[in-house]
């Protein structure tokens, strides 16, 4: 796909959504359910069933995907498709293109060894390594506009307001 394919794939959404903004919000969901048999939970991804359990660093098995995982998962995942769409839409050729996340947690905090230690991601840090022609300039376009419009690089940046409630069934 070139600049021209994917801004006309575009166009059609894109003036829909400025003729009626409302149509541009999406709710997205996920569900789970949790076992009663392990200490893990299946959620449905919407293509398969994944059981995310314990990390090993807690008591898991390593057999069940980890949480902290799957959500720097996402982020490699959100921010490929990010660089490869921007980069088709300024004309950047990618000859090759890798991206890696990686984070460091504590488990003090989340087993709650030490009430000071943090729970969740101190520090994540997202990588790209291309293999390219472009000008640094151009590079740094890139990489500009991918941190700008990555979904899940924006919601990891920007902590959005999150609700927690709980009912009995």
């Amino acid at each position: 796909m070139d600049s021209a394919e994917l801004r006309a794939m575009q166009a059609p959404i894109k003036e829909r959504y400025k003729v009626d903004p409302s149509t541009a919000v999406i709710t997205l969901k996920a569900k789970g359910s949790i076992d009663n048999e392990s200490i893990s939970c299946k959620v449905e991804t919407g293509r398969a069933l994944a059981v995310a359990g314990l990390h090993p660093a807690t008591g898991g098995s390593g057999l069940e995907l980890c949480s902290g995982d799957m959500l720097l998962e996402a982020l490699v995942a959100c921010a490929g498709v990010t660089l490869k769409s921007v980069a088709t839409a300024v004309e950047v050729s990618l000859k090759t293109g890798h991206v890696s996340a990686e984070g460091d947690l504590d488990f003090r905090g989340t087993l709650g060894v030490d009430k000071e230690a943090p729970v969740g991601f101190r520090e994540i840090r997202l990588r790209f390594d291309v293999g390219t022609d472009a000008p640094q300039d151009r590079l740094d376009l890139l990489l500009k506009l991918t941190e700008r419009y990555c979904v899940v690089y924006q919601t990891i940046k920007n902590g959005p307001k999150v609700t927690v409630s709980m009912q009995r069934v």
